[in-house]
């Protein structure tokens, strides 16, 4: 069901930043890159630190992530949100925030996210700690597997059974992120990508080779939300929000009813009857490829391709710079970078997309951008529908 508390194009973002990504300065924690992302892009904005009221923050690496976040930028919001569902959550975040602000609980929303995963790791000092994560499961446990990436090739291997999906069209996912990576100055990977190298790298969990599954990288990144109203006398050009949509079927993988279809289908299709869209109005997708699988299964239940038809349609370039549908155009988060919680980094590149601020990746006329979370084993998914003046 769609919230009749949120109206269509009535809250923008204006403001949208990365922090520093990749492997960050040695001694930076979490909450430096999240106040870092929040700093740039409330200066991207026009905004001062003091007008924020409404702080919407969350982490892997980090408890109490609104509130740690609020101390650090020594402000005192009338509203917080430190809640967590995964990588979903930022996207689930923008909704509350255009609640938040048409219900006069805040008046500026900082929306911001910090990792240090990979320096962690390197370090020595072992893999960010994931709170809330279960780390033993009796029916799955026992068998071993590499989680997360078992579970998710548990539905590649399920989508591959049921339609006859291809490893090399999984591998076409991964080429295609890449090809926009090397047009992205930031992105980690720098070095081009063919089929035949995603085929025959290491295996990670089959069907999965290490190019089929996202990087381990550091960063973070921040949007800023306010009304309409407010946006139009501010320095950049606003982004507004036409649609959310949420949607949760399962905590651990061997709960989930259909390896095929996730809730992707449930929270798209509010966004876009919220939005007024369907898919062939979008100009531009980012969502949340951790996997190559990923990729698939969330065009599929969006209706950009038929259940079953995602192989195909991923395939000959059409996700690509050039195809006829530009797919996460940052790189993704397997060429670009994926700090743990990746969903903040598709809303910056979404609101960069509508503006034409992104160089040599940006696509030429874009009206209309969807940013789409996961999070979990393919648990919660989150769909935000972004559009620039022209959509109103």
């Amino acid at each position: 069901m769609v919230n009749p508390g949120i109206n269509r194009g009535k809250v923008a973002i204006v403001g949208a930043a990365e922090s520093d990504l990749g492997e960050v300065t040695p001694g930076l924690t979490p909450m430096d890159l999240m106040a870092q992302a929040s700093l740039r892009a409330l200066d991207d904005a026009g905004i001062s630190v003091r007008e924020v009221d409404g702080i919407f923050a969350s982490g892997v690496q980090t408890r109490m992530a609104g509130v740690h976040l609020a101390e650090y930028l020594k402000i005192s919001p009338r509203y917080h949100n430190g809640s967590f569902s995964g990588g979903s959550v930022f996207e689930t975040m923008v909704g509350d925030a255009v609640a938040a602000i048409q219900a006069g609980l805040c008046s500026v929303a900082l929306i911001a996210y910090g990792s240090t995963q990979r320096s962690a790791s390197m370090a020595g000092s072992g893999p960010a700690r994931l709170i809330g994560i279960r780390t033993y499961d009796p029916l799955i446990t026992p068998f071993g597997p590499r989680m997360p990436m078992s579970s998710y090739a548990m539905a590649a291997s399920r989508h591959m059974y049921e339609f006859g999906t291809t490893r090399e069209q999984l591998a076409e996912v991964a080429v295609s992120a890449r090809k926009w990576a090397l047009k992205n100055p930031v992105a980690w990977e720098k070095e081009p990508l063919s089929v035949d190298e995603v085929l025959g790298a290491r295996i990670i969990s089959s069907p999965f080779t290490k190019f089929d599954c996202c990087l381990v990288t550091d960063g973070g990144g921040a949007v800023v939300l306010v009304s309409a109203e407010r946006a139009a006398s501010l320095r950049r050009k606003p982004v507004y929000v036409l649609g959310v949509g949420d949607g949760v079927t399962h905590y651990e993988i061997h709960s989930m009813d259909d390896l095929t279809r996730t809730a992707t289908i449930q929270s798209s299709t509010n966004a876009f009857a919220m939005a007024g869209i369907t898919a062939s109005d979008v100009d531009v997708v980012e969502l949340y490829d951790a996997f190559t699988i990923n990729t698939i299964l969330f065009l599929e239940d969006m209706g950009f391709c038929a259940k079953g038809e995602g192989g195909a349609f991923v395939s000959e370039g059409r996700i690509a710079p050039g195809g006829t549908l530009p797919v996460n155009t940052n790189g993704g988060g397997l060429s670009y970078g994926h700090p743990g919680m990746y969903g903040l980094q598709l809303l910056v590149e979404a609101v960069r997309q509508v503006r034409g601020e992104c160089g040599e990746r940006q696509v030429a006329d874009v009206n209309i951008a969807v940013a789409h979370g996961n999070g979990g084993t393919l648990s919660s998914q989150s769909t935000v529908v972004l559009g620039g003046a022209d959509t109103l």
